[in-house]
């Protein structure tokens, strides 16, 4: 049985290239980082490159640590995070089912303290998150807005592209 050669002719190969991109764009973005909340791990100007997440799959894919991407809301759309740009940059803290770190309790939003647990001992509801800029002083987050609904979350940063 004699090979038979793929041919593959340009116009094919330029909509195999188009749909690639296309799928790339769906899936990754390169977002800019604006203010100092996140330094010294992000600094403003840097670029990082982003997983998107579909609007409602955020928990399952979002772990403790993850630098993440929130989109803000506007009046009358729930949760209302301070002026500035659409996005919003962080280190999610905590995730469903962590504990609450101490000092957060009164902004959590969270259920009371189920039987026999220990006090202190709530834990981030399902859902919700916990996130922190990485430079406490100069950071608006989970300490002024209390817990965030995991829809919030659009993206999960993958790396800073300029090193």
């Amino acid at each position: 049985m004699t090979p038979v050669p793929l041919v593959v002719s340009a116009a094919l190969a330029a909509v195999l290239a188009a749909g690639a991109v296309t799928a790339l764009r769906r899936t990754l973005r390169v977002v800019e980082v604006h203010g100092e909340s996140m330094r010294p791990a992000l600094r403003p100007g840097d670029r990082v490159l982003v997983r998107n997440l579909r609007p409602g799959r955020a928990g399952a894919r979002v772990r403790r640590g993850d630098v993440v991407v929130i989109a803000r809301v506007g009046p009358g759309e729930g949760l209302t995070l301070d002026g500035g740009t659409n996005l919003v940059i962080k280190r999610a803290a905590a995730v469903a089912g962590d504990p609450i770190p101490p000092g957060f309790e009164a902004r959590a939003e969270a259920p009371g303290e189920e039987p026999g647990e220990e006090p202190g001992e709530a834990r981030v509801p399902p859902g919700r998150l916990l996130v922190l800029g990485d430079n406490p002083s100069r950071s608006t987050d989970s300490r002024q807005w209390g817990l965030l609904p995991e829809s919030r979350i659009t993206g999960v940063v993958l790396r800073r592209l300029n090193a």
